[in-house]
């Protein structure tokens, strides 16, 4: 079993920044693409993005493009998401996820991953 455990994640004002990380266990890190979704209750579970094996490969949800940076440091067996100019709409728990692969497969499907952290809340606040 991959496990995942997110941190990092606290209040912020509008427009203010955080950064999430999320540590695996996996010694063989290195080929799992690796994502961030998150969560709303009521609502269903948003991909917010993913990052290639190699780290060479992004991808992101438009409503967060421009603002959202998703990275990995492969030696430290550590994604993370800096996420800046933060907006209400951002207030949900973050969950990190992944999926083992040979391609820089960037899915967007929550039921395409086979490993999930336990979440940390983001409040946005003005």
């Amino acid at each position: 079993q991959v496990q995942l455990v997110e941190s990092g994640g606290g209040s912020a004002q509008v427009g203010g920044s955080l950064i999430l990380s999320c540590a695996a266990s996996e010694r063989t890190f290195s080929i799992y693409t690796m994502a961030w979704f998150r969560l709303v209750p009521g609502k269903e579970r948003e991909f917010v993005a993913a990052i290639s094996p190699s780290g060479s490969s992004t991808g992101y949800v438009d409503s967060v493009t421009g603002r959202f940076t998703i990275s990995r440091d492969i030696a430290k067996n550590t994604v993370y998401l800096q996420m800046n100019s933060l907006q209400p709409e951002d207030t949900a728990s973050y969950y990190c996820a992944a999926v083992q692969t040979r391609s820089s497969w960037l899915p967007r499907a929550p039921g395409e991953y086979d490993y999930w952290g336990q979440g940390t809340q983001v409040t946005v606040s003005s």
